[in-house]
């Protein structure tokens, strides 16, 4: 879920408590307790999505890393070739 579907979650869950509080057919006590389990569930849906997007973006980082490190050692292989072929031109200069 992106920041915008997340945002509108939120959006979505007050409006549906507003509602909720204007038309229930329910005591205070009973309204209250069910939007305490609303609150809850919107809690627990929030750090489920919180923990997701960490493990993802702990995934991207790792991956991106490894593919740093690929990178820099076919860079280290081609700095090494290019040197190696200076010195095998410069060997056979003749003097």
């Amino acid at each position: 879920m992106n920041r915008d579907g997340l945002a509108n979650f939120v959006l979505g869950l007050g409006i549906g408590v507003g509602l909720g509080m204007l038309f229930a057919p329910k005591s205070g006590e009973e309204t209250r307790e069910i939007l305490k389990a609303k609150a809850d569930e919107g809690k627990d849906f929030l750090k489920k999505q919180a923990s997701e997007f960490r493990d993802t973006a702990g995934d991207i980082v790792d991956k991106g890393k490894e593919a740093l490190g690929r990178q820099k050692d076919v860079l280290a292989d081609a700095i090494d070739a290019g040197k190696q072929a200076y010195r095998d031109k410069v060997e056979n200069i003749p003097a």
